[in-house]
């Protein structure tokens, strides 16, 4: 248990930025086993790309579901340390362990048992890509309960507040993906080449090394939770806050990852066949993942520290947990709208082409619209996590889904009502591009949106919860832009619920 750490004391910045930097790492990790793939992939032909990414989608499915276990080990074992009871963190430990190795295994065999239909759900026209894209999706299937089952195994750390272990073992995986994906794809010596399958066979016997590492750690002495069980009966108990905490998240990221393939198909259309947004939108939703996943990275970090606090009933540190990370990713959220709005040119041309001077351009119009976002993203990442980490993750569930699905009607109002009020943008793009950037400015939006309702949503459980008397910042300053007839009515209502508690307290 010494590698367990106590977040209800100490430098609330400092912790903060020791467990987010980890997570961070890990999530760079782990976005780069597909950058190396398409890296090594593209040298391959465009068609092998292709199939690779339709099976991806599948992948990014199986993933979301994995933030049950994920998500509710973090929030859970966190709540349980907070609390000073060991034997509840070990049971959630065994509980979210057992619950990721058999949804990984189902989820696995339903891939690997209907991967032919999945490929024909793409429609797509080519016998290669489809052949191509069915032998990568089921070597892919084969390593998923080690894939999908590291997942779990990186939020248990996390819970513990150890997440440097998971970027370490993650980054041993990355290296060997790194090494083995050149001789597999190419060939080398005796090994022929292999195209897609070698990229596939590479990343799961990288994740099997790391799900042996993991397992080892785990069974070794300097385990988080001292416990060498890590699979045992379903306990109810556990099992149902787990699901209860990491249901909701898992929803939103699997309904996201659907409403991403309606969006692309909705973009195709109001494109009338150029393929050139398509590739935008492809390449710029990576770009913008370097500054979604570095607020991620915070978002479960706040979420592990407000988890112990919550535990603790240290209402004080949740609220200043709180304001110091929307602080941190606020700020992180600046430099990513100064990057995209001033630089968009520089940071496209990294992922395209000079010789494809068109795709560049619409890149930096995609950039410079993206980048009034930023902020708000970041704002609804970090509350998001807090609202985790005290259990409740129904509300950044509704509002997120809520705000995804807002984006078709959002990108066709812009693209066909209002394309008038659009820019132009006339020094990048011609006028026949503009109605595809009214899809760009409903994701912004929409972001906005959601940036906004779950930090008011937020403050008004850190103003209304009875356990919290702490003065949020600048609340003064807040309650005097009120009329004065609604203040005067909340200064004699202050008391009252003052002596209301009182009483609750005395009987």
């Amino acid at each position: 248990m010494s590698q367990i750490k106590d977040l209800t004391t100490g430098s609330i910045f400092s912790q903060i930025l020791k467990l987010a930097i980890p997570i961070i790492a890990t999530s760079f990790v782990q976005m780069a086993y597909n950058m190396t793939d398409m890296a090594w992939l593209g040298r391959v032909g465009s068609e092998t790309v292709s199939a690779v990414g339709i099976a991806l989608y599948i992948v990014w499915l199986g993933s979301s579901l994995m933030f049950i276990p994920k998500i509710g080990a973090e929030v859970c074992i966190s709540q349980a340390i907070g609390r000073k009871n060991m034997d509840d963190a070990k049971e959630f430990t065994r509980n979210a362990f057992g619950l990721s190795f058999l949804i990984a295994i189902a989820f696995g065999f339903l891939v690997w048992l209907f991967t032919g239909p999945i490929v024909d759900l793409f429609q797509i026209e080519s016998y290669f890509v489809n052949q191509t894209a069915f032998v990568y999706l089921r070597i892919v299937a084969i390593g998923m309960p080690f894939t999908y089952s590291n997942i779990t195994l990186s939020g248990i750390y996390n819970g513990t507040g150890n997440t440097k272990v998971p970027f370490y073992v993650n980054a041993v995986g990355l290296i060997l993906n790194m090494v083995l994906d050149p001789i597999l794809i190419f060939g080398w010596g005796p090994i022929p080449a292999m195209g897609a399958e070698g990229a596939g066979i590479a990343t799961v016997t990288s994740q099997i090394l790391v799900f042996g590492i993991f397992i080892l750690l785990l069974k070794g002495k300097n385990n988080p939770l001292n416990t060498k069980k890590y699979i045992g009966k379903f306990q109810k108990q556990f099992l149902n806050p787990i699901i209860k905490i990491g249901g909701p998240v898992a929803l939103q990221s699997a309904g996201f990852a659907l409403l991403a393939m309606l969006l692309a198909r909705v973009m195709n259309n109001i494109a009338q066949g150029n393929s050139i947004p398509f590739s935008v939108q492809s390449i710029g939703a990576q770009v913008e993942a370097l500054s979604w996943m570095t607020a991620l990275g915070f978002s479960s970090a706040l979420g592990t520290f407000t988890g112990q606090n919550y535990g603790a009933k240290r209402w004080d540190r949740i609220q200043k947990g709180f304001f110091v990370t929307l602080g941190i990713a606020s700020t992180l959220g600046l430099l990513s709208t100064a990057l995209f709005y001033f630089f968009g040119a520089e940071v496209f041309s990294l992922f395209i082409k000079q010789s494809e001077p068109e795709v560049l351009r619409m890149g930096i119009v995609y950039l410079i619209i993206i980048s009034f976002s930023q902020v708000f993203m970041s704002i609804e990442i970090t509350a998001t996590g807090a609202f985790n980490g005290i259990g409740k993750a129904m509300p950044p569930t509704i509002i997120g889904i809520i705000g995804n699905i807002l984006r078709i009607p959002f990108a066709y109002i812009l693209a066909y009502s209002l394309v008038d009020i659009l820019p132009l943008f006339s020094e990048y793009i011609s006028q026949d591009s503009v109605p595809v950037t009214g899809v760009w400015w409903g994701i912004t939006v929409s972001s906005i949106l959601k940036g906004c309702f779950l930090f008011l949503g937020f403050l008004i459980l850190l103003v209304r919860h009875p356990e919290n008397d702490q003065e949020l910042p600048f609340q003064k300053k807040w309650i005097n832009l009120l009329p004065s007839r609604i203040r005067q009515q909340a200064a004699v209502v202050a008391p009252l619920n003052q002596e209301s508690n009182k009483e609750i307290e005395i009987k």
